[in-house]
């Protein structure tokens, strides 16, 4: 079972999405995270073995990597890509609640914002960590975000901002669901935002880089 795991975690660690992908060159004609985890469900590997033994320390690789600026946004996007093709065999298990995933975090960018490459690492860091990811998009309102935090209890929320025009949204929004949800953690993040920003606004965390929001919700896992 080992083997198999490790060839997975590999995959997502080297972007290798599947057999027809080219990249990387080194990995060309060679199964990728697709192939190899329908392989390993089929053996009769569980779905949290392969989430537990191979994606989220695979993931937690990239995010060191990330932050240590040892590879760059285009890799880490190969990563998330391959290990979404993992994620898409897992997922009927996790909805019929066969398997149970760390908890939700409803994520998006704010209002006014149309940015999305940050706010979409941050989703597939945190999905490859094993949680469930509401992903609302990009020019989100308050709104929306409180009618999401009604439909799913207890979830975490994950703004985003890369404008300084629109930080000013995102501090409103913190206000609305402070108002409405005073104990749920809040993690915020994009170019302009710093700590002092998010303590200034009463978030919960911020940080620089995906992994340390992935970090950050190890300590809440169900």
């Amino acid at each position: 079972m080992n083997d198999i795991l490790k060839l997975i975690a590999n995959c997502v660690e080297n972007g290798k999405i599947d057999r027809n992908t080219p990249y990387p060159p080194g990995m060309k004609g060679q199964d990728g995270a697709d192939e190899l985890t329908r392989l390993a469900l089929d053996s009769g590997i569980k779905p949290e073995q392969i989430l537990d033994g191979a994606l989220v320390p695979a993931m937690a690789v990239v995010g060191d990597k990330f932050s240590r600026k040892e590879i760059y946004v285009p890799q880490m996007l190969m990563s998330a890509k391959a290990m979404n093709g993992a994620m898409k065999h897992l997922k009927p298990y996790f909805s019929t609640g066969e398997t149970k995933r760390k908890g939700k975090v409803i994520i998006g960018t704010v209002a006014g914002d149309l940015h999305d490459i940050g706010k979409n690492l941050v989703a597939m860091m945190i999905e490859g960590g094993g949680w469930e990811v509401i992903d609302l998009g990009v020019d989100v309102s308050s709104e929306k975000f409180l009618k999401t935090i009604d439909e799913n209890p207890g979830a975490f929320i994950g703004l985003s901002a890369l404008l300084t025009t629109t930080m000013e949204n995102m501090k409103k929004t913190v206000a609305a669901i402070r108002e409405k949800h005073s104990g749920l953690k809040i993690l915020v993040g994009g170019a302009p935002v710093t700590k002092e920003y998010c303590e200034r606004i009463g978030a919960d965390f911020y940080s620089p880089d995906p992994q340390g929001a992935v970090n950050y919700l190890k300590q809440f896992a169900e």
